[in-house]
């Protein structure tokens, strides 16, 4: 009898040693993803489209953002977020706030979706950050455009 266990020291197929989920479970799994993260593109045809109930949050440093960000984000370095800061920032608890930093070597955008997150706001994390906004073609803004 072979177990998943069996299948990670395996010789055999890489792709089919552990089978794929059943797709009932797929399908949960890949919406639940969808949950917690968003795409470049679909941010920028929501601002195009003039879709409100959002705010897009550059949580790099201030000095990065006003180099070069996403066209239309706020500045919020996730640094900043902190239970006692939260009340003085401004945000919605009504605004789903999608965070973005310097791409996939980078876990700032989740470290402000998680801090927000625990303070009640409702957040998703913008997959890619600066660098997948800019490999789409979105445009950008800042001192070194």
């Amino acid at each position: 009898m072979s177990t998943d266990l069996d299948a990670l020291f395996s010789p055999k197929s890489k792709l089919f040693d552990v089978p794929a989920a059943d797709p009932s479970a797929a399908t949960a799994f890949f919406l639940s993803k969808l949950h917690f993260e968003c795409d470049p593109s679909d941010v920028w045809h929501d601002l195009q489209q003039g879709i409100t109930g959002f705010t897009v949050l550059d949580v790099r440093s201030r000095e990065a953002y006003a180099e070069r960000h996403a066209a239309g984000a706020v500045s919020l370095p996730h640094w900043e977020i902190t239970p006692e800061s939260a009340d003085g920032l401004g945000l919605d608890r009504d605004t789903l706030y999608v965070t973005y930093c310097w791409g996939p070597h980078c876990n700032g955008a989740t470290k402000g979706a998680a801090k927000l997150a625990a303070l009640g706001y409702r957040v998703k994390e913008m997959i890619g950050g600066l660098p997948g906004w800019e490999a789409e073609g979105q445009p950008v803004e800042g001192t070194s455009v």
